[in-house]
């Protein structure tokens, strides 16, 4: 799609909108005694550094704020690609994969960053090792499509997920107990108390423990049972303010421990069982990660329209896993050294100190601005052994890879909104981006020394708003998203350089039939250069940039609420390809392999489909309200390299809730996810310098019941 058929889509898309508004009093009238007066809720966001309804900002976005979540049964950050168009999320062993429109992150590797920016209570939380531990007491969640860079925090290429944990409220002693009970001995339980007994200081605590065993039954000797969840975690909030409420504080510590058998990986081509939920393996699994966050955030009013931001965080995470390298009970060690028998370890650590200032207006005046600066400080630390003379449990190294990685990142930014007229509103951001990597290979087959990479570039978006009529808006917008190179471990191997994205994109945001109809939508071309695909070439992992991609397609979100009936519905089309031939490895082949223009783009699923309904019946002075929600996500492709090991089939997943609400303080729930038990692969895995890859299947089957009082 072209730039200008994209502009022709979004004429044609503007047009469909006005015309939908422009009926919609007379649907009103004509309905208002049928239904209750209750329309859709505002939804707040904070994607432009300042507390704005959903819908006056122009950014294709999915919001859902604490109710919302628990309506959908969004538990966990993986849930979201359930509820959010155009976002694929796969969890794998240590890490969380995010991709958003095809942009994200297919491999871990400690040189590379991901594409989506990942944030919890304005803090970056800069590798997906880390981002799945904090889903619990969430306030909101900010599901952000495209480039984002010119309002804070670091660059991404393809978005940006906000997670925003319930501030304090100042005089109020209040809390909540939530205790949820599911097949496959499921128990977690969710507790926040908030403190304060005056108008300047409030602390809010908030905790989880959520354990369960595995969908996976291990059939070999080992006693580890890999697939199981045990996580204990917590957090607090202090806030302090002037009494004037100038001044606004908030020092905040997270800390969490999650310890299980590593994840269940079924080997392809299994001669013991076929079930895809049976594996059988020897060795002595476990994966174990802990970090501790803290982060002190001043906001001061310097003026009536002028507020300057500080935010300081300090985050230290660390990983160490064990895993039966050959995925089987029966393959030997060495000697002789035609045997495969292994086990693999990893040990890696992450020290991050990330600093953040802005300055921002806070009137309400045509002109609204922020500019700010961004620095990021980490040293990672890395030990990856294999043990082929054993097949238990690791006893000494027959090979070694140990790295120290320093990451340096700094930036200036800013943004200028200004309303020009009462309709119209110019859009201009920039941003300049230094980085810089320190690659030590203390020990590796791949040669040792230390590299040091340099990149940076200018990043920006230029955008018009127009607001024809009110509870309508229409935007377009062009935004480019830059990532950093960085070095690859064989030291023969060149560095790879910056990935940038650059993103045309138009939409409209709509509220009609009496704020009882939400209808947004967007439609994008991404031209995506240099894309940074990791790969695995001669048993070592490799990083290179491939020629280029483009993409285009759009979403299209709906909300209805009439009297007690509720909708949701969301898609997404994407059309990701290659836009060149490119020579890349694959590490299926461990070959040097053409991939081809028009081949799709890894993790890009054509279509992401979301729906639900609701209907709250009133039982007395109590609710009933029964849900039944469906998700489906086409197929796609975990490496540029389709195939057998690579495809990830398209799956349709129906969930079921039934919730009541006894009166303000007590709810139960019911509930079944994937209640047609469908089997399906969430994520294939690659082979790795330590072990083979495999297939990750998805949950099947989950039903139990959730009790939450509040007080």
């Amino acid at each position: 799609m072209s730039v200008s058929s994209l502009a022709r889509a979004c004429a044609g898309s503007a047009s469909i909108a006005l015309a939908t508004w422009a009926v919609s009093p007379a649907f009103a009238q004509d309905n208002a005694g049928a239904t209750q007066n209750v329309g859709v809720e505002d939804i707040v966001v904070t994607a432009e550094r300042r507390e704005q309804n959903l819908q006056d900002v122009p950014i294709s976005a999915t919001v859902l704020n604490a109710e919302q979540m628990a309506r959908r049964g969004v538990t966990s950050i993986a849930d979201l690609q359930q509820v959010a168009p155009s976002v694929a999320i796969n969890q794998v062993n240590r890490s969380t994969y995010v991709n958003i429109r095809g942009v994200g992150i297919a491999q871990t590797s400690p040189s590379s960053s991901p594409g989506i920016a990942y944030y919890v209570d304005g803090q970056l939380i800069p590798h997906e090792q880390f981002i799945s531990q904090s889903f619990y007491d969430v306030g909101s969640i900010e599901v952000l499509r495209g480039p984002q860079g010119t309002l804070t925090g670091q660059n991404s290429t393809g978005g940006a997920i906000y997670v925003r944990t319930p501030e304090p409220k100042f005089d109020d002693l209040s809390g909540f107990v939530e205790q949820t009970i599911g097949n496959y001995d499921s128990y977690r339980t969710v507790a926040a108390l908030n403190i304060s007994d005056g108008d300047q200081v409030a602390l809010r605590i908030a905790g989880t423990h959520d354990e369960r065993d595995s969908f996976t039954r291990n059939i070999g000797s080992s006693p580890s049972n890999p697939g199981d969840v045990n996580l204990w975690a917590g957090r607090i909030n202090l806030a302090m303010r002037s009494a004037d409420h100038s001044l606004r504080v908030n020092v905040r510590g997270e800390y969490f421990d999650s310890n299980s058998d590593n994840a269940a990986i079924k080997r392809r081509n299994d001669t013991v069982s076929t079930d895809p939920f049976v594996i059988e393996e020897d060795a002595i699994a476990y994966l174990h990660q802990r970090g501790l966050r803290l982060s002190g955030e001043v906001r001061y009013a310097l003026s009536d329209g002028v507020e300057i931001r500080g935010l300081t965080s300090w985050q230290d995470g660390k990983t160490t896993d064990q895993a039966d390298g050959d995925r089987t009970n029966t393959a030997l060690p060495r000697p002789p050294a035609a045997n495969v028998g292994r086990v693999s370890y990893t040990n890696t650590r992450f020290k991050t100190w990330i600093n953040e200032v802005n300055l921002l207006s806070t009137g309400n005046g045509p002109f609204s601005w922020v500019v700010g600066a961004f620095v990021l400080d980490e040293t990672i630390p890395a030990s990856i052994l294999r043990d082929n003379n054993h097949t238990v449990d690791f006893v000494s190294a027959t090979s070694t890879i140990e790295t120290e990685i320093q990451n340096n990142s700094k930036s200036l930014f800013g943004q200028i909104n200004w309303h020009f007229t009462d309709q119209l509103e110019l859009v201009a951001g920039a941003r300049h981006s230094w980085d810089k990597q320190v690659f030590n290979r203390i020990a590796s087959a791949g040669g040792i020394g230390i590299t040091q990479t340099k990149s940076s570039q200018w990043t920006g978006k230029v955008g018009l708003n127009y607001t024809p009529v009110d509870d309508v808006l229409l935007y377009v917008s062009a935004s480019k998203g830059y990532k950093a190179g960085g070095g690859n471990l064989p030291v023969a191997a060149a560095p790879f350089g910056p990935e940038t994205n650059y993103v045309y994109e138009g939409g409209f945001k709509t509220t009609m039939w009496d704020r009882h109809l939400r209808v947004n939508g967007s439609l994008f071309y991404s031209d995506y250069r240099d894309i940074q695909l990791a790969s695995l070439a001669n048993g070592l992992p490799l990083t290179q940039n491939a020629a280029r991609g483009r993409s285009w397609g759009g979403e299209l979100e709906v909300t209805a609420q009439f009297g007690g009936f509720s909708l949701n519905a969301g898609g997404g089309y994407l059309n990701a390809e290659f836009a060149r031939d490119a020579l890349l490895q694959n590490t299926v082949t461990n070959q040097n392999e053409m991939v081809r223009k028009g081949d799709v783009l890894p993790y890009s699923p054509k279509l992401t489909v979301n729906a639900g309904v609701q209907y709250a019946i009133p039982v007395g002075d109590r609710t009933l309200t029964p849900r039944l929600q469906w998700s489906h996500i086409s197929t796609s492709y975990v490496t540029p390299f389709p195939g057998d090991q690579t495809v990830v089939p398209a799956r349709d997943i129906v969930d079921a809730r039934l919730t009541f609400d006894l009166n303000d303080s007590l709810r139960l729930e019911a509930f079944a996810n994937n209640i047609f038990d469908k089997t399906y692969i969430a994520n294939q895995l690659q082979n790795s310098s330590t072990a083979d890859g495999g297939i990750v299947y998805g949950a099947p089957r989950q039903y139990g019941g959730r009790l939450t009082y509040r007080f």
